[in-house]
């Protein structure tokens, strides 16, 4: 149950030949996710929203995340989480990242200022009153704004089934190269009907929580919007599921194929 917008985020990061395309989302998006633990319990709700802002004098969106656990899975494991990213309107490039989260009782307060320029990372530890400096890759992205970054500019296209792609992370102190495998086409069944979508295997470090490192399977909205619409997860222990429950501003059409 850790991680639980950790896992219905950062697994959405698709990386293959960019072309500046029009813009997949806009101010104003906003997405609810519902959680289910082993197919059945539910266990919490996440959401995203998309805002317009200005971080030091420069136009930005702000994007929040939150995730936290709901009914009786909150009695055993409290989750409460908050991410925040103010990212160039142009360039999708990350300015700043906010990590905020109790798990458990397991609690993080970070926050990270990306220098693009000179490929730093300056990040200060709020619980622990520390502030420290890390070298990045170049075009680092965080956790959230990967997610936007290729919604604006993936060419689905020109996917092949077995094609693997990656990108570059920053994730509190340490760059993350995250991969995963294109799987093809499937229509799915979802709250607003039968959607076609896009199917992807991403790579997860095996170990405490995931099982194998071919443990999840994401569905995205094959249309202009690439609205994230399931999420699955075998864990450690039992399995997770997350649900795309309701939307809000998106900038183009929600293409459904059979209405329920």
């Amino acid at each position: 149950m850790k991680n639980l917008l950790l896992i219905c985020i950062a697994i959405l990061t698709l990386q293959t030949a960019f072309s500046q395309q029009e813009s997949a989302f806009q101010d104003g998006e906003w997405f609810k996710f519902k959680m289910s633990y082993s197919n059945w319990l539910k266990a919490g709700n996440a959401t995203l929203a998309v805002k317009d802002g200005t971080l030091n004098g420069k136009d930005v969106y702000h994007v929040v995340g939150k995730g936290w656990t709901t009914g009786m899975i909150k009695w055993f494991f409290k989750v409460k989480d908050r991410y925040e990213t103010y990212f160039d309107k142009q360039t999708i490039m990350p300015y700043k990242f906010v990590r905020n989260i109790d798990e458990g009782g397991h609690t993080k307060d970070l926050e990270i200022d990306f220098d693009q320029k000179n490929n730093k990372a300056h990040v200060t530890d709020n619980k622990h009153k520390t502030k420290k400096v890390f070298t990045t890759k170049p075009n680092i992205q965080d956790m959230v704004s990967t997610f936007y970054y290729l919604r604006n500019n993936l060419k689905t296209d020109k996917l092949k089934i077995g094609d693997e792609v990656q990108i570059d992370m920053f994730f509190d102190e340490e760059n993350y190269g995250f991969k995963l495998k294109y799987l093809g086409e499937e229509t799915i069944d979802t709250e607003f009907g039968d959607i076609e979508s896009l199917k992807f295997r991403p790579y997860v470090m095996a170990g405490r929580v995931f099982k194998e490192e071919e443990s999840l399977t994401l569905w995205v909205s094959k249309d202009k919007n690439k609205v994230p619409l399931r999420i699955k997860a075998d864990l450690a222990v039992g399995s997770l599921r997350a649900d795309l429950e309701a939307f809000k501003g998106l900038k183009h059409p929600f293409k459904v194929v059979v209405n329920n």
